[in-house]
C-alpha cells in the first residue's frame, strides 16, 4: 500500500539537503509525498520584489521536479519563527495534518543551529500525539548541510543518524534540483556546496554498504 509522507522544511531547500534522494525514492516506489514549507520570503521582512519572485519560481520549479502530490506554503517570515506564537504555528501545521493524514513525517534535527529549526521541530512534534493524528506512524529527523553541522549547543547529543536510505540511483537528480536554489548554493568548502553534498552521501553510504546514502534518527514509530 503506498504511503502518505510528508517532508517538512523550515526553509525552501532545507528538504533537497536532507532527505532529496529520499523524497525521489519514495516517489518512485509509489508513495504520495507532501512538501510543507514552514516559511517564506516577505517584501516587509525587507526582501526585494525581486527577491521574492525569483524564489516563489524556485520552489514551482523545486516542486515539479521532484513531483510532489501537493505544496502548502506557509509563508511564515523567515528567521523570525520566534517572534511569533508556536500555538498559532502548531495550528495551521494540524490544519494541513488534518488535510493530508501523514504516515511518514520527515523533520529538520532540533539541535540544528537555526532557531527556525528548533521552532519547527517543537511545533510539528505537537502535531504528532496519536488520539488528534492518528495517521502518524513513523517520524524521523535528518540532517542539514550547514545548520545540523553547525550545532555547538554542550546540552545537545548531537545527530546520531540510525536510519540509512540509499540513494546512490538518486543523488545525482538530488544535485540537479539543490542548484535551482541558485542563492543557496555555493562553491566548496562552502557547505550546500557540490562537493560538500556528494562527501556526505558517500560518508553514509560507506556506514550503510551503499555508494551514496541520506541519514535519519528514527525518534518515533507505531507497528
Amino acid at each position: 500500500m503506498n504511503k502518505q509522507i510528508i517532508v517538512i522544511a523550515p526553509h525552501p531547500d532545507d528538504e533537497t539537503l536532507g532527505c532529496g534522494g529520499t523524497i525521489l525514492r519514495h516517489i518512485a516506489e509509489g508513495d504520495i509525498v507532501h512538501w510543507l514549507i514552514i516559511t517564506g520570503m516577505q517584501v516587509e521582512q525587507g526582501f526585494s520584489k525581486e527577491q521574492v519572485q525569483r524564489r516563489d519560481a524556485e520552489i514551482k520549479k523545486v516542486a515539479l521536479k521532484y513531483g510532489f502530490s501537493s505544496v502548502h506554503d506557509l509563508r511564515f517570515p523567515a528567521a523570525r519563527l520566534e517572534s511569533l506564537s508556536i500555538g498559532e504555528i502548531i495550528k495551521t501545521i494540524g490544519k494541513v495534518f488534518a488535510m493530508v493524514t501523514p504516515e511518514v513525517i520527515y523533520i529538520p534535527y532540533r539541535g540544528d543551529i537555526h532557531s527556525d529549526h528548533r521552532i519547527t521541530f517543537d511545533a510539528v512534534s505537537a502535531c504528532t500525539k496519536w488520539f488528534r493524528y492518528g495517521s502518524v506512524k513513523r517520524v524521523l529527523a535528518y540532517e542539514t548541510l550547514s545548520e545540523t553541522d553547525f550545532g555547538i549547543n554542550p546540552d545537545d547529543n548531537g545527530f546520531r543518524p540510525n536510519v540509512f536510505v540509499d540513494i546512490s540511483k538518486f543523488l545525482e537528480t538530488k544535485l540537479e534540483i539543490m542548484k535551482i536554489y541558485s542563492s543557496e548554493f555555493g562553491t566548496f568548502p562552502f557547505p550546500r556546496s557540490e562537493q560538500a553534498i556528494r562527501a556526505l552521501a558517500a560518508y553514509r553510504g560507506a556506514t550503510a554498504g551503499c555508494l551514496a546514502a541520506e541519514a535519519f534518527m528514527l525518534l518515533k514509530e507505531i507497528v
